[in-house]
């Protein structure tokens, strides 16, 4: 590193891909500096403790399924508590139950029976399924659609259509319109059929701290609580060096000088500090109750196939992640989409009073008493996936200057990561040509 600078990179945001971008650079012998504005690591990845409860910044969960997760997260060290793999439908007069004949084979009679499985239902789904767990690389590299026409296209209708995956994914998509891309959902699906989802033990914060630590133990600097207020091209590199370096100015900290930026930060702020388009994201509101006796024993997410209200999936998470609560005490999670006209206008958002009445018909149990632990609004939850699918967008913006994030390839914790290796292998082959 030329002796004018305080580091070969500096990466401007600690979520996913900052800390997998900064651990790459490091292996590679970079000195790097990540600047996190927060007072922790993870960007949306966060978990607050809340009297004992674990709450996660809305509802999230790690697929050990992922390439980028089998490659560079210690899924054991995560302790990951897993869901269940099948889905509750909450239907006229009862609940049933759809499970994943592979896994749980003693609950094939009960799925045959809950009348949402018919044999043209069960045959569009395998159409529409089939080529992407198969061969995943040409649907990435075919032709792509929105999500409603794809399903049409293949003529998957029915309830297995309406009451089961429109719904769930839902949750998943942050959208139920079907404008989602229909590549990207069948390689969501494909994932989800691959692995079994669940949640650390400690939070899906657990996940980027373990990130952080393998950036520090690599060579990386992370500071927290530093925020960067703007960055400008700072003149030639002296004393030996080769090519430009770029000033970072950090609210209340000196300012940094660095042979190239990598900005990492999330997609409702990348557009305050490069010049780029403001990406469009989904927003999802999460409600976390804390009830004297949990609605089931299931630790199933749940979904509501008459969609009589706004919550589109709720779990016990205590069934399925016990750590979450304290010892006897029960966690139930509900998400809900949020419209884009609560950003400006609260009174848009879901109210409480209606997702109490729609948790008590879902459930079979009043919910109108339970404690409300935490009610949480993110109107950037996901960044939209419109077809077609854009899997990569290029890394660099300009000479030195590079983004990262899941708003530049796939909106998924794979997509994060993925993005944070990519960027970083950029900008070691253009500081080794330089």
């Amino acid at each position: 590193m030329p002796r004018d600078l305080d580091a070969d990179v500096v990466v401007v945001g600690a979520g996913l891909a900052g800390l997998r971008c900064a651990t790459r650079l490091a292996e590679a012998g970079r000195h790097v500096v990540v600047l996190e504005a927060d007072d922790r690591v993870g960007g949306r990845q966060r978990t607050d403790e809340v009297d004992g409860f674990l709450l996660d910044r809305g509802f999230q969960v790690l697929n050990p399924a992922y390439p980028a997760v089998r490659r560079w997260v210690d899924v054991a060290e995560l302790g990951l508590q897993r869901f269940p793999a099948g889905v509750r439908v909450r239907r006229e007069g009862r609940t049933v139950a759809l499970a994943d004949p592979r896994r749980h084979p003693t609950r094939i009679p009960s799925t045959l029976t809950s009348g949402l499985v018919t044999p043209r239902g069960v045959v569009g789904l395998a159409r529409w399924a089939l080529p992407v767990v198969m061969r995943p690389r040409r649907v990435i590299a075919g032709p792509d659609r929105a999500l409603r026409e794809g399903w049409d296209r293949v003529r998957f209708r029915g309830p297995l259509r309406t009451e089961v995956m429109e719904p769930f994914l839902a949750g998943v998509l942050a959208s139920d319109d079907g404008s989602t891309s229909d590549s990207f959902t069948r390689l969501l699906v494909r994932m989800f059929a691959l692995g079994s989802p669940g949640v650390p033990e400690r939070g899906i914060a657990a996940l980027p701290v373990q990130l952080a630590t393998a950036a520090t133990a690599a060579g990386a600097e992370i500071r927290l609580g530093s925020r960067v207020r703007r960055m400008r091209a700072g003149g030639d590199i002296g004393a030996g060096g080769a090519g430009a370096s770029f000033e970072v100015d950090v609210a209340g900290a000196d300012t940094l000088r660095a042979g190239a930026v990598v900005v990492a930060v999330g997609p409702d702020v990348v557009a305050d500090l490069l010049d780029v388009p403001r990406p469009v994201t989904k927003g999802l509101q999460t409600w976390w109750f804390a009830p004297d006796a949990a609605p089931t024993t299931s630790a199933m997410i749940t979904v509501d196939g008459r969609r009589r209200g706004p919550v589109v999936n709720t779990v016990v998470m205590t069934n399925a992640a016990p750590s979450y609560a304290p010892r006897g005490r029960h966690l139930v999670e509900a998400t809900c989409l949020l419209p884009t006209a609560a950003r400006s206008d609260p009174a848009a958002a879901p109210a409480e009073r209606d997702v109490r009445r729609h948790l008590s018909e879902i459930w079979g149990a009043e919910a109108s008493a339970w404690p409300l632990l935490r009610r949480d609004d993110l109107p950037a939850a996901l960044p939209a996936q419109p077809p077609p699918l854009r899997a990569t967008t290029p890394a660099r913006l300009s000479d030195g200057v590079y983004v990262a994030g899941d708003h530049r390839d796939t909106a998924s914790i794979q997509g994060a990561l993925v993005s944070g290796d990519r960027v970083a292998r950029a900008v070691l082959a253009d500081l080794r040509g330089a």
